[in-house]
This record gives C-alpha cells, structure tokens and sequence, in this order.
C-alpha cells in the first residue's frame, strides 16, 4: 500500500541540487528546484547513471555518464541516449520534513 515516507529535511537540498535516498531498497533521486522538491528513478535508462548527480536546468536534469535529458516534472525523457523515461513520484513538505509518496 502506498503511503508518504519522510525521506530529507528541506535544508538538506540546497535550491538547483539533487541527491540520492533509498526508500525500501529502492534508489530515488530528490531535486530542489526554487523551493519545490521533485523525485523521480535515480537510475538512468540509457546505462544506468545515478541522475541525482546530474546537472539541473530549471525542471530538467541531465545524466552525469551521458548526458540523456529528463523532465522532473514527469520523468519523461527530453534527449538520447536514454531509450525511455523513468518513473516519478510525488513529494510533499510537513513541516521542514519532505515525504515522498512511494
């Protein structure tokens, strides 16, 4: 069943940067953009390349390994090589706490 899971406080994320969380053995990245916090796969589905290290551009990140573009907003891909999107969730703040529904 699923349900919000505390996974960050706010100030752990500084705005424009990502950063990886496991949530029952899964990897998911957590990006702050301008206040709002958006997660989707950490994994890349080009060759598997941890997307929480990637560089942000507004509501967009791109793969550190090589460079396939995915919208946070969807967790559809924007740009090769990646062969398809990855999964997104959605994320609340309570408090200075940020919960992921998983």
């Amino acid at each position: 069943m699923a349900g919000f899971v505390k996974v960050a406080k706010t100030g752990e994320i500084a705005p424009g940067q990502g950063k990886q969380v496991e949530v029952n053995g899964k990897k998911i990245a957590l990006f702050n953009v301008e206040g709002s916090f958006y997660v989707i796969d950490d994994t890349c589905t080009h060759r598997g390349g941890p997307l929480s290290e990637g560089a942000l551009e507004g509501k967009k990140v791109s793969c550190p390994w090589h460079g396939a573009t995915y919208d946070l907003t969807t967790g559809e891909v924007l740009s090769p090589p990646a062969p398809k999107g990855v999964a997104r969730y959605n994320a609340r703040v309570e408090g200075d706490d940020v919960e992921v529904e998983i």
